[in-house]
């Protein structure tokens, strides 16, 4: 097990696009979410199948269907913006939720909230679009070991050396599937060259957000 960076021409063009510091929310969301489709698309690739028969307008066939036993889960908030694909590809996934928030000061990560399906025996599809330091992922993954899941597979769109280093560390057979591996963090835990903050610029907060500055910090340009 290990990382998986996913090697497609579209993969890069949509994460170039979510890169650009001008790209504005609502554009983001829709590169975060088809970027996503391919990256999970990657992730499932050898997800276990069952062979069914179904019955064609013309005449009865056998086909495969991947293991209906998978639930997704988002570490909130971010994840949030990734949930919408999986949902799409598969319309019968069962939900669950991790909410962690990352220490500014220490970047460890403390748990506000939780709530999950049944995971015993079933295949968790962990989401977060960063893999920073790697404390979200690996204490995660941590919270959801003890229900017993068949595995864990973690989708992100981008991943850092330290994150994928910890991951590797913690949970060797957890493994990691991503658009890129990017260089480094810098000293507030945040990926270079990365994306800035991908809540913020999903859900159209702070400063990384991509929106315009309100009309009263513009100043008077008619001035001299």
């Amino acid at each position: 097990m290990g990382l998986t960076v996913v090697d497609h021409p579209l993969a890069r063009h949509l994460l170039t696009r979510l890169r650009d510091v001008t790209t504005p929310p609502p554009v983001f969301r829709t590169l975060a979410k088809r970027l996503t489709v391919l990256i999970v698309l990657e992730a499932v690739r050898e997800l276990p199948t069952v062979e069914v028969e179904v019955e064609t307008p013309l005449e009865r066939t056998s086909g495969r269907l991947i293991s209906p036993d998978l639930v997704a889960v988002p570490i909130l908030r971010a994840g949030l913006g990734m949930l919408e694909s999986v949902t799409e590809l598969f319309p019968e996934v069962s939900v669950g939720y991790v909410g962690l928030e990352r220490d500014d000061v220490t970047l460890l990560p403390t748990s506000y909230y939780e709530k999950l399906p049944p995971l015993q025996g079933r295949h968790v599809l962990l989401l977060d679009p960063m893999l920073a330091t790697g404390g979200s992922a690996a204490g995660a993954c941590a919270k959801l070991r003890e229900r017993e899941p068949a595995e864990i597979r973690f989708a992100c769109v981008v991943a850092a050396p330290q994150g994928v280093e910890k991951m590797a560390r913690e949970h060797p057979d957890v493994e990691v599937f991503a658009a890129a591996l990017d260089r480094d963090l810098n000293g507030k835990g945040y990926i270079l060259p990365g994306l800035g903050d991908f809540g913020d610029r999903l859900f159209g907060t702070g400063p990384d957000s991509g929106l315009p500055p309100p009309l009263a910090s513009l100043g008077d340009r008619g001035s001299a």
